[in-house]
């Protein structure tokens, strides 16, 4: 039986829909006990027709009208709506749905009291709040207002992912929560599999307090578990619910290491600002003095920077040096870095890196770079157009270079333009640049050029890409203290130098596309010629194009040089072909070439660089690659008249990202003369794995071994293995929770960086402040 009366609406079968506001009387009060208003086969059932008289609802706290808001409607939804005169209680019975702006209730069902104004819902509820929290109870009692109300066997899930449990629990008005006997934690309660599982850990406190306006929960009497077990008393212990940081102390961490002894550390975060905050760390040594960092973080409304900051106070070991300073000295780290967008079209970035002396950095094991790059700039982008302005500047440490004679490039500016009407059915850019590069204790060069590009780029009937390039610049250069450069291809001639440079290219690619084993394949022979006439090169200094050394990357380059001071003249043919095969679940890549010079002059050429005769030495890369599962590069350059190995690269991964194997080799045997420091001899191996086990469980280790004998490098000691630095670890890492131990070795004995064992303990809880 389906019956209707006025604004209280039942719709399709199943199904019952009531919006009860503010409004006159919805229906008449005397109905006898038991009246319902329920599904019916047979159409509208009318109260008039059967006699009987309805309640007056027009009371009902689900139309309530809060002062000075106007109306406030509150609707829900039944499958049955019954009155029981003796009782003077309405219920509503399945899947029961109440709503007040953001904020809904279901349930199994609900009862109003009219005598009482209480409205008790039963059964499977769950309240979500406008903050699209959801809490999941057995029984809740709510106010008229749909605000408060008593909870009892309670699950409150927060949007960001944190849950509380808790047997009793009541919700005031404001929305504020205070649950008895509770518990807390952001850990999954199922599986990927779908399958129940225990949270790893959680808080467990006789009384918790969550405060709707400022997202936080405050625990009385807590304690940390961890599988089960008691661990910990977290007194004072606050989180934020909506997942973010909370000012606190994080877990101490402790470590062993050969340089400091004994290490325990404890960190402060303030969260001064949502958009902003303050790390500060204290670290503690047994064998070296204490020491503390600080990191302060900053949004911006156009971007974002933060600074960082060690700092010591104690005696070091200068590099090069086994014995100790007598003198304490202060000792530290200075980082910062940002990056703000000004508008549409500017940006400004820098990072900033600063240490007090060469080994503090690998002492306390920060970072283990033997160089600190430090770089301004401001950069303007628009669709045909990039300027750059920018300084860089570098701290030797690891490395035996005197400071003074490291290079200050301030300023370095690029500005390029591509014209918007083609020439000729091709593009045009425009480049110049300036460079100004300074040392204290050494040769400084001053550089000026403007240049010109221009592409065509075709296709023809037949299938073939054909591009042809022609470009034009005009250098000018300015250098003193020339005779301060040790290496003389690279001092040039001092005072004034000018050239000019033309290069024109035409190259031909042509991909031939078929069936192949079940699969496809592409093979792309290519050819290119590029002439230049010749140019005064060993006039001009040599300071960015020093690591000249032929490679796949770079064999079809217009200038294999990797900068601007040296240009590849001459008159050369490339050659070259490049083979792809793609199957289910395999691809198969690889490329090979080499290049033909017209000319014999290779004064510009060390040596050993695999460009210093008519015909280059032949380079490639292969690459194979199975899903994600295998990825194999081999990276090769063969000398052309022996075919003997000249540079042998290997980096391959099997596995998934939860178990697996890496292996890297690198061999560079080039015979290239000793004086040039940039192209020395090596040979390394790097291994690196993970076996998982026990669902979140691994075992992980790495080693880097240094292959490098004396016949590669004078300068070496070793005898082609000597062991850099190995590393062993056990992890747990689950969705909430990650520790584990680890154990390094270091081989390389460097100032007060000494050689030895390290041991680490770390400990991380997610969405609790712990790190």
């Amino acid at each position: 039986m389906l019956r209707r009366f006025p604004s209280v609406r039942v719709s399709t079968p199943g199904l019952a829909c009531a919006m009860l506001c503010a409004s006159p009387a919805l229906a008449q009060e005397g109905a006898g006990p038991g009246v319902e208003m329920a599904q019916e086969e047979g159409g509208i059932f009318d109260p008039e027709d059967a006699g009987v008289e309805l309640p007056d609802i027009s009371e009902s706290p689900f139309a309530q009208v809060p002062d000075g808001e106007g109306p406030r409607e509150i609707g829900f939804e039944a499958n049955e709506l019954r009155y029981d005169e003796t009782t003077d209680t309405v219920t509503a019975s399945g899947d029961v749905i109440l709503r007040s702006g953001d904020q809904s209730v279901r349930a199994n069902e609900v009862v109003w009291n009219r005598l009482t104004g209480e409205i008790v819902a039963a059964g499977a509820i769950r309240l979500v709040d406008e903050n699209g929290n959801q809490l999941f109870t057995d029984r809740l009692v709510l106010t008229d207002e749909l605000e408060a109300g008593a909870m009892t066997n309670l699950l409150l899930a927060f949007r960001q992912g944190g849950r509380l449990a808790a047997e009793q629990a009541s919700r005031a008005e404001n929305g504020d929560i205070e649950l008895n006997r509770a518990a807390y934690s952001s850990c999954a309660v199922v599986d990927p599999d779908g399958c129940d599982r225990s949270p790893s850990w959680r808080v467990t406190a006789e009384r918790v307090y969550y405060d709707q306006d400022t997202q936080r929960i405050r625990f009385r009497d807590a304690y940390l578990e961890l599988f089960g077990a008691r661990i910990l008393p977290l007194p004072g212990l606050t989180v934020r619910a909506d997942g973010s940081a909370d000012s606190g102390f994080f877990i101490p961490d402790i470590a062993f290491t050969a340089s400091n002894g004994v290490e325990i550390s404890d960190s402060y975060y303030w969260r001064i600002a949502d958009n902003r905050d303050l790390t500060v760390t204290g670290y503690l040594y047994t064998d070296a003095a204490p020491m503390v960092s600080g990191q302060y973080r900053q949004l911006t409304g156009n971007g974002a920077f933060q600074v960082t900051g060690y700092a010591t106070y104690g005696s070091r070991i200068p590099l090069g040096s086994t014995t100790e300073t007598s003198e304490q000295d202060f000792r530290g780290y200075f980082f910062a870095n940002g990056r703000f967008q000004l508008d549409e079209h500017w940006t400004a970035q820098g990072s900033l890196r600063l240490a007090s002396d060469r080994t503090f950095l690998r002492r306390y094991d920060i970072t283990r770079e033997d160089r600190l790059r430090s770089v301004v700039e401001l950069q303007r982008i628009d669709d045909n157009s990039f300027v750059s302005i920018a300084g860089w500047g570098t701290q030797a440490l690891l490395v035996s270079t005197p400071q003074g004679e490291v290079p200050l490039a301030l300023p370095l500016i690029d500005a390029r333009y591509r014209l918007e009407d083609p020439l000729l059915g091709g593009t045009v850019e425009l480049q110049a640049n300036t460079l100004a590069i300074t040392r204290a204790e050494g040769q400084d060069t001053r550089r000026a050029f403007a240049g010109a590009q221009w592409d065509l780029r075709r296709i023809t009937g037949l299938g073939q890409e054909v591009t042809f390039t022609a470009l034009v610049r005009g250098d000018v250069y300015h250098s003193d203290d020339n005779l301060l450069t040790s290496v003389p291809s690279y001092r040039g001639e001092s005072g004034w130098q000018a050239r000019g440079v033309a290069t024109a290219a035409v190259d031909v690619k042509w991909p031939l596309i078929g069936d192949f084993l079940g699969g496809t394949q592409i093979l792309t022979p290519r050819v290119q010629l590029v002439a230049s006439p010749d140019i005064e090169n060993l006039d001009i200094p040599n300071e960015d194009a020093r690591a000249i050394d032929l490679e796949d990357s770079n064999l079809f380059a217009l200038n294999r040089f990797p900068g601007y001071d040296r240009v590849e003249d001459g008159v050369r043919v490339t050659y070259g072909a490049d083979w792809q095969a793609n199957f289910p679940g395999w691809r198969l890549h690889t490329t090979i070439g080499q290049s033909y010079r017209l000319t014999d002059a290779f004064d510009i050429f060390p040596d050993g660089t695999g460009l210093n005769e008519q015909f280059s030495d032949f380079v490639g890369r292969t690459e194979v690659r199975y899903q994600d599962f295998l990825k194999f590069t081999h990276r090769y350059r063969l000398d052309k008249d022996s075919l003997s190995v000249r540079r042998n690269e290997i980096d391959a991964t099997v596995g998934s990202a939860e178990t697996y194997a890496e292996i890297g080799y690198l061999r560079l045997d080039r015979d290239i003369p000793f004086d040039l420091e940039d192209l020395q001899d090596r040979e390394e191996l790097r291994v690196a794995g993970r076996f998982a086990f026990a669902g979140y469980w691994s075992i992980f280790g790495s080693a880097v071994v240094n292959l490098t004998d004396r016949e590669e490098d004078p300068t070496f000691t070793s005898d082609g293995f000597e062991p850099l630095r190995t590393r062993l670890g056990i992890a747990y890492a689950d969705d909430c929770l990650e520790f584990g131990f680890t154990w390094r070795r270091d081989f390389i004995e460097l100032a007060d960086a000494q050689s030895g064992s390290s041991f680490r303990l770390y400990f991380s809880l997610r969405n609790l402040g712990f790190n």
